[in-house]
């Protein structure tokens, strides 16, 4: 791959682990706010019917369900920029084959190609443990 591929994969990399390391930020800082209040006995903020109970607790799940994902996506970004350095990048973890550039555009932290990506989502391949 081009150095100048290359720089635009990183820039844009970069971008992306900036936004989703925000939006973790402030997700952690609403959930972290929601349980500092519930333990602090603040009564304007607490639900007054047991169905705002429970929809606040399925808010705070939903939350750190998302913040789980979003941290693993991190993880993965943080391993593309890592084969960047390595000059790794753009190659398929599974098969060693080229990942082309239209799905490093759509999914730039892409691990495999997709003939490997679809045999591993449906099963049929050996899962790639983390390096």
């Amino acid at each position: 791959m081009k150095a100048t591929d290359l720089k635009a994969f990183r820039t844009t990399l970069e971008h992306l682990r900036s936004r989703l390391q925000g939006d973790v930020s402030t997700m952690a800082d609403e959930a972290l706010r929601k349980t500092r209040s519930e333990a602090s006995g603040d009564l304007s903020t607490m639900p007054l019917h047991m169905a705002d109970l429970g929809t606040d607790a399925y808010e705070q799940e939903f939350t750190l369900t998302l913040m789980a994902s979003e941290e693993e996506t991190l993880e993965l970004i943080d391993q593309a920029l890592e084969r960047i350095r390595t000059k790794k990048f753009g190659s398929c973890l599974e098969c060693g084959g080229v990942i082309t550039k239209k799905r490093l555009s759509a999914l730039p932290y892409a691990q495999h190609c997709i003939r490997c990506a679809e045999k591993l989502e449906t099963g049929m391949g050996r899962p790639i443990q983390p390096r």
